[in-house]
């Protein structure tokens, strides 16, 4: 089951710098999930002037539960960057 998370950042005073804080650890934990078969694409959500306001990750996952699991090895959530965060179930179009 696919579901799509859209998170943004806090926008407070240090924000972005506890963002680049756990930047190096959310990538490598989200490699091994891509190589698990479970991330599709993701990428950072930018402001207009180019700075890194949140995230958009695809996850391919058995089911929510699965899904809730995986996340708490999340650094963007255990140190607190992403604010806001929501989770949808979602299906990716095959276009041929």
């Amino acid at each position: 089951m696919q579901f799509i998370l859209i998170a943004y950042d806090g926008t407070e005073p240090g924000a972005l710098d506890r963002r680049m804080r756990s930047r190096p650890e959310h990538l490598e934990k989200i490699s091994n999930v891509k190589k698990a078969g479970e991330f599709l694409f993701g990428g950072a959500i930018l402001s207009d002037a180019g700075q890194m306001i949140g995230s958009v990750i695809l996850y391919d996952v058995p089911d929510r539960a699965a899904l809730d699991e995986l996340l708490k090895n999340e650094p963007y959530i255990y140190n607190k960057v992403w604010e806001k965060i929501e989770i949808r179930p979602f299906r990716l179009a095959t276009i041929e």
